[in-house]
């Protein structure tokens, strides 16, 4: 076999490890997510995307880490295998060349049918305990992510005619974050 070996690892986000995926795979280049597999808006694996070539093996721990949305999964598996790369899905087994037969086409659909619906369920069962813990008035939302110090820095940094895409950058978060900072007062 010719070509890079190439991991893509995924988790949900920067609290948990992903470091049983891929354990004991022999990888040259590795990606690493730490966002939700709802679609693809992920730096590192528009980064792989972008990185892989003709005759390289793109290994996953499972379906589920490269996408959990039947449409993206398949898209990204197509893209990949019809680019000339081989997906490997270590924990079910299969590999994706481009020739697939008709067997592996549906276990790549149903697979991912059933990471979409886990997904689903993990969001119902989340708006089931917010809703809950609401109502007995322990849920207060989620906590910021900069302190009031540096929120108060960031306003006057913004103020000072730093860009919003900067500052998110630097503090780690999002745009909107940015300006849901600059939204409150101190």
């Amino acid at each position: 076999m010719t070509g890079t070996r190439i991991g893509y690892k995924r988790v949900s986000t920067v609290d948990q490890n992903e470091a049983r995926q891929l354990d004991g795979i022999t990888v040259d280049r590795l990606f690493v997510d730490k966002a939700s597999g709802k679609d693809r808006n992920r730096p590192q694996l528009a980064e792989m995307l972008r990185f892989v070539r003709d005759g390289d093996t793109v290994v996953v721990h499972s379906l589920d880490r490269l996408g959990r949305n039947v449409d993206d999964l398949r898209h990204i598996v197509t893209d990949l295998t019809g680019r000339g790369v081989r997906v490997e899905v270590i924990t079910q087994g299969l590999v994706f060349t481009g020739d697939d037969n008709p067997m592996n086409k549906m276990l790549l659909t149903m697979l991912g049918a059933v990471a979409e619906f886990e997904l689903a369920m993990i969001r119902e069962r989340q708006a089931e305990g917010i809703a809950v813990a609401k109502a007995a008035g322990k849920y207060k939302g989620r906590k910021a992510t900069l302190d009031d110090q540096q929120a108060t820095e960031l306003r006057a940094r913004h103020t000072a005619g730093e860009s919003v895409a900067a500052l998110a950058r630097e503090y780690g978060i999002t745009r909107q974050s940015v300006y849901n900072y600059l939204g409150r007062s101190a």
